[in-house]
């Protein structure tokens, strides 16, 4: 009994095979002709223009106060040059005050300045995607939704000339270089070997 039913199991597979070759087939078979026959041109002409997306809306700023404003100011506005031949330009909002526009790429990012305890100038984008860090020998630019820096060493004129005079006064003061490094470490002193 258990052959028979493989045998019958067998022959309706065999019967299934022999089918669905015949059965993928049959809906082309059953298009019209002229479907096939109109031009390529004349489809092109009809299938829809691609449409370009709408520019992304400008966020609601509220008004800066006044350490906000403060904090504005203190940015270095303009040009900075970065590693790897890129540049990024920071400028006012031009509509809100208080509030800066960082322009890397093809990309302008509206910042809002704040001040840290460190005496860094973080610039935090109003839509969370990005952050601008000025310290007094650089900038950077992270994203931080991935946690990557995009641009890093970037560096304003402004800053260039202040890192030249404090190499030039660590130069012509050997003394000041020496105690600011003793303020700096650990108060060990390392000593040659018995």
């Amino acid at each position: 009994m258990l052959f028979s039913t493989l045998r019958g199991s067998a022959a309706a597979a065999l019967i299934l095979c022999t089918a669905l070759p015949a059965l993928a087939e049959a809906p082309a078979a059953k298009a019209p002709a002229k479907a096939t026959a109109k031009p390529a041109v004349k489809t092109a002409r009809l299938a829809p223009a691609k449409k370009t997306p709408p520019p992304p809306a400008e966020p609601v700023l509220a008004a800066a106060d006044e350490t906000q404003i403060a904090a504005s100011e203190r940015a270095y506005l303009g040009d900075y040059a970065c590693e790897f031949k890129e540049s990024v330009h920071i400028d006012k909002h031009p509509k809100v005050a208080g509030y800066i526009d960082v322009a890397w790429k093809k990309q302008v990012f509206t910042m809002k300045p704040v001040l840290s305890s460190t005496g860094a100038l973080r610039l935090e984008d109003v839509t969370g995607r990005t952050l601008m860090i000025q310290i007094a020998n650089k900038s950077m630019l992270l994203d931080t939704k991935i946690g990557q820096r995009l641009l890093d060493d970037c560096i304003h004129p402004e800053q260039a000339r202040l890192m030249a005079e404090a190499k030039a006064a660590k130069i012509n003061d050997p003394e000041a270089e020496a105690a600011a490094e003793a303020r700096n470490s650990l108060g060990i002193t390392p000593t040659a070997g018995k």
